[in-house]
């Protein structure tokens, strides 16, 4: 569920200002701008804490006050945000992967070869100590079998259907609800300012190009991910993409600031993530000739969301903690700087 409140206020506050009396077009623009401005600041970050949402809103006026030492124009204002353990939760494993396992599981009666194979079986049936021992290559079968011979239709069809009938275990509601209200409200704060959001994650990029844009906001052209071979072929009178086996570009670590190179062209100026993984992407946000933030996710709310950080297989949170001290990135602590967690607390 995407949270547009500030949207909404901003087009409240605007007819306001627009059905008084108007006096002159110069006069108007600038008595909307100051009503807009205050609405923004006051109501945008309600689910942070006082100390790291002030931080974020001084950062912003900084940067966005023409004139002003730190101004960085509208056209290089990217931000970037990885997406599992910074806008939705990656605990006990990704959605990805348990979207994978939750496929296999379907989809094994249809395929007697799958049945031999102790590895897919075991998965299917919530044995995952086969995977453990086959590790990457295992996982790499796993991808292939769920992911590969699909038409891009078919696997956002698919895609979109396991998150529209899917339950999270732990909230009991469906995986594009169970949200960070807070990154969400920080997603709108940064777009009100004229910053274009980009995803830039580890997981699949089809798999999120599934949800981004009902859930965050983000549209299918701004989300970076992980990518393996596609094939091009008229079928039926009908151009289409299949995904087939092949190579697959990682999205992680020093993948991260490659693949903005590659698909984005500029340095971002803000940067969210939530574990070593973003530390490269962290590294070449504050490279930027301009005045730039991160942003660090701490998970250390063990009852309302998970507590973890080295002690995990998915979001080893380490030395990107040590460098956020020595560069002064923010650290949030979610239990105490996160107000609410989820939009339906």
């Amino acid at each position: 569920m995407k949270i547009t409140f500030p949207t909404f206020i901003i087009a409240s506050a605007l007819c306001v200002v627009t059905s008084c009396k108007e006096e002159t077009k110069s006069e108007v623009k600038t008595e909307s701008e100051m009503a807009v401005t205050e609405v923004v600041t006051s109501n945008a970050l309600s689910a942070w804490a006082d100390a790291p949402k002030k931080r974020i809103e001084d950062w912003v006026t900084a940067v966005t006050t023409e004139g002003a030492a730190d101004f960085i124009p509208v056209a290089d204002r990217i931000a970037v945000f990885d997406n599992d353990g910074t806008l939705w939760p990656e605990q006990p494993v990704p959605n990805q992967a348990q979207f994978m396992f939750d496929y296999l599981k379907k989809e094994m009666p249809n395929h007697p070869e799958w049945q031999k194979d102790a590895l897919l079986s075991g998965v299917a049936k919530g044995d995952f100590e086969p995977l453990k021992k086959a590790g990457m290559k295992g996982l790499m079968s796993i991808i292939d079998k769920t992911h590969t011979a699909q038409t891009e239709d078919e696997f956002q069809a698919s895609v979109k259907t396991w998150i529209d009938t899917t339950m999270s275990k732990k909230y009991n509601k469906p995986y594009d609800e169970v949200v960070y209200l807070p990154m969400l409200q920080l997603l709108d704060y940064l777009k009100a300012h004229d910053f274009k959001n980009f995803i830039v994650s580890g997981g699949g990029a089809d798999f999120m190009r599934a949800f981004a844009e009902e859930a965050y906001d983000i549209p299918p052209y701004q989300v970076i991910g992980s990518y393996g071979e596609t094939k091009y072929e008229v079928m039926d009178g009908k151009p289409t993409i299949t995904k087939v086996s092949g190579d697959i570009y990682v999205d992680d670590k020093a993948g991260k600031p490659q693949a903005i190179h590659r698909f984005i062209g500029k340095k971002p100026v803000f940067c969210g993530g939530n574990s070593d993984g973003d530390q490269a992407m962290m590294q070449y946000t504050s490279s930027s000739k301009y005045k730039s933030m991160c942003v660090i996710l701490h998970h250390t709310d063990g009852e309302r969301e998970f507590e973890y950080d080295t002690k995990t297989l998915s979001g080893h949170l380490e030395t990107a903690l040590v460098e956020a001290k020595e560069k002064n990135w923010l650290v949030v602590d979610m239990k105490n700087d996160f107000k609410t967690i989820f939009d339906f607390e």
